[in-house]
C-alpha cells in the first residue's frame, strides 16, 4: 500500500511539475516580447511608411527597396497611388484597426491622412478609378481639383476598388463620430452615387460615369440565348449586370455596413434589392447557377476575351455567400431558396480532382477553358497563367453552413452580423509579434525577397503593403492581447 500510494505521490508531483514548466515556458516566450516593443516597432514601421513610402497619404502595392521602382497592377510614377486593393483603402484599414486596439494616436493621425487621399482622388461620377494620380489632375474629373466635362470620370466597382474605399470611408467616419466634413461628404458622395448607379433589377454594372436609363434595363429572369458567338467580338460589356470578381457581394457588404453605420434605410433597401437580383439572375435547369455577366436581356454574354459567356464555377460560390450574407441581415428565408439546388448543381459538376471549372458551357454543362492563344477549348492542357480556369470548390462547407443557420435563432444571427473577433494572447501570436520586432530593419521597413512583375524586375528587396498590414495588424492584436492578459 505505501509503494502504491508513494508511486502516486510522485505521478502527481511530475503532473504538478509539466503543468508549471509549461505555463513558466509559455510565460518566458511571452516575455520575451514586450508590449514597450510592440509599441516602439508598430510606431517605427508607420513612421517610415507614412514618411517615407505614402505618396499624400497614398499608396501602392509593391516597392523596391530604394523606391525608384514602383507599381499597383502596373507600373506606377512617385505621383500615382493605387486604389484597388492591397493598396490605399487597405492600408487605411489597417492603421484604423490598428487605432482601435491600441489607441496610439499616430495610427489615427496615419489613417486620417489616408483618408484624405480618398477624398482627394474621388471622381464626380461618385466612386474610384484603380489608382489616383497627385501630378496629372486634369485627366480625371476628380471632385476636388480635377478636369473638365471631357476628362476620364469612370467609377469602377472591379476588383473590389470603389468598395474598399467605401468601406474605408465609412469606417473612419464611424471612428471620428462623423465629425470630419471632407470625409463625412465623401462617404456620402458615394453612397448616393452607387444607389443611383443600381439598375431596376438590383444588379451593378462592373462600371459608370452617369446613372442608367431605366427604359434600357427591363426586369426580367435569366435565360439561355438561342445561340451565342464561340469566338470574341469585343463588344462592350462594362454596362452589363456583373458578378465578376465577387462584385455584388462587396457591394452588399458595404451597404450593410453603411446600414448600420449610419442607419438609413436606402441602404438596406439596396443590399435587398440586390438580392432581388441574385434571384432573377439564377439560371434555370439544367445549370441553376450564375454567369458572371448578362446583358440587358438577362443572357450570358462575352466580358474580356477569356470570359465567355457560360455558367461559373467561380462566381456562384461567392454568389451563395452574397445570399448567405443577405439571410443572415434579414432573417428572410426567399434568399436562401436558390441555394440548395445551386449546390446541387455544382457537386455534380465537380472535375475528378473535385475542383470546378470556372467556366461551363450553356446547357451542356462541358468544363470551357481557353488556350494561350485564347482560342475557346475544352482542354485543360495549355491554360493561360494569369487567370484562374479551375478553382477550389467549397461546395461542402458551403452546404454545411446553408444547414447550420436553417437552425439558426433570430438572435443568434444577429450576432454574426457584424461579429468582433476576439484576440487571445497565444503562443503563436507571440511568436508572430516576435518576428515582425525582429525582421524590421534600421529604418523601419519591412522588407520582403520577390519580384516586381510590372518592371520584370525579379528576386530582390521589395516593400510589400501586404506584408505591411499583416505585421502592423499582428502587432496590434499582440498589444491588445497584451492589455487583456
Amino acid at each position: 500500500m505505501f509503494e502504491t500510494r508513494q508511486t502516486m505521490r510522485m505521478y502527481l508531483l511530475s503532473c504538478l511539475s509539466s503543468v508549471f514548466l509549461f505555463g513558466f515556458a509559455e510565460d518566458l516566450q511571452s516575455a520575451e516580447v514586450t508590449d514597450a516593443a510592440a509599441r516602439k516597432a508598430m510606431q517605427q514601421a508607420t513612421d517610415y511608411f507614412t514618411s517615407q513610402v505614402a505618396t499624400e497619404g497614398g499608396y501602392l502595392w509593391k516597392y523596391s527597396q530604394d523606391l525608384k521602382d514602383r507599381e499597383g497592377e502596373n507600373q506606377a510614377p512617385a505621383s500615382r497611388v493605387w486604389v484597388q486593393p492591397p493598396g490605399t483603402p487597405s492600408v487605411g484599414e489597417a492603421y484604423l484597426r490598428a487605432y482601435q486596439k491600441t489607441r496610439e494616436p499616430y495610427l489615427l493621425k496615419a489613417a486620417k491622412a489616408t483618408a484624405y487621399a480618398l477624398v482627394n482622388g474621388q471622381l464626380k461620377s461618385g466612386g474610384w478609378n484603380y489608382y489616383i494620380d497627385f501630378e496629372d489632375r486634369k485627366s480625371y474629373q476628380y471632385r476636388v481639383n480635377g478636369g473638365g466635362p471631357k476628362a476620364r470620370n469612370t467609377t469602377t466597382l472591379d476588383d473590389n476598388t470603389t468598395q474598399a474605399a467605401l468601406q474605408f470611408l465609412i469606417l473612419i467616419d464611424q471612428e471620428l463620430k462623423f465629425q470630419d466634413q471632407s470625409i463625412h461628404e465623401a462617404a456620402m458622395y458615394a453612397l448616393n452615387a452607387l444607389l443611383k448607379a443600381q439598375y431596376p433589377n438590383g444588379g451593378w454594372p462592373q462600371r459608370f460615369d452617369s446613372p442608367p436609363d431605366p427604359k434600357d434595363y427591363p426586369v426580367i429572369k435569366a435565360n439561355y440565348p438561342e445561340s451565342w458567338p464561340r469566338e470574341f467580338r469585343k463588344e462592350k460589356y462594362l454596362d452589363y449586370y456583373t458578378f465578376n470578381d465577387n462584385l455584388i457581394e462587396d457591394l452588399v457588404g458595404v451597404m450593410f455596413l453603411a446600414h448600420h453605420v449610419y442607419q438609413d434605410e436606402r441602404y438596406q433597401r439596396a443590399a435587398l434589392k440586390a438580392g432581388d437580383f441574385i434571384i432573377l439572375a439564377q439560371m434555370p435547369e439544367p445549370q441553376p447557377a450564375w454567369a458572371q455577366q448578362y446583358n440587358s436581356q438577362m443572357q450570358p454574354a462575352w466580358a474580356r476575351r477569356f470570359e465567355p459567356p457560360a455558367v461559373t464555377g467561380g462566381e456562384s460560390q461567392g454568389i451563395i455567400k452574397t445570399l448567405i450574407q443577405i439571410y443572415i441581415y434579414t432573417g428572410d428565408k426567399k434568399y436562401l431558396k436558390p441555394i440548395p439546388p445551386a449546390l446541387a448543381y455544382l457537386k455534380k459538376s465537380e472535375l475528378p480532382d473535385g475542383k470546378l471549372a470556372r467556366f461551363y458551357e450553356l446547357k451542356t454543362n462541358r468544363p470551357l477553358y481557353f488556350t494561350k492563344k485564347y482560342q475557346l477549348t475544352y482542354q485543360d492542357n495549355d491554360l493561360p497563367t494569369h487567370y484562374g480556369f479551375i478553382v477550389n470548390s467549397s461546395v461542402d462547407s458551403l452546404e454545411g453552413r446553408y444547414r447550420r443557420l436553417l437552425d439558426d435563432s433570430p438572435e443568434k444571427l444577429a450576432s454574426m452580423r457584424f461579429p468582433t473577433r476576439r484576440v487571445r494572447l497565444t503562443p503563436s501570436l507571440t511568436a508572430k509579434a516576435k518576428s515582425a520586432i525582429d525582421s524590421l530593419n534600421s529604418e523601419g521597413a519591412w522588407l520582403k525577397q520577390g519580384d516586381l512583375k510590372a518592371s520584370g524586375k525579379k528576386n530582390l528587396r521589395t516593400i510589400d503593403t501586404r506584408v505591411f498590414i499583416q505585421n502592423l495588424s499582428t502587432l496590434a492584436d499582440f498589444v491588445a492581447a497584451k492589455q487583456k492578459d
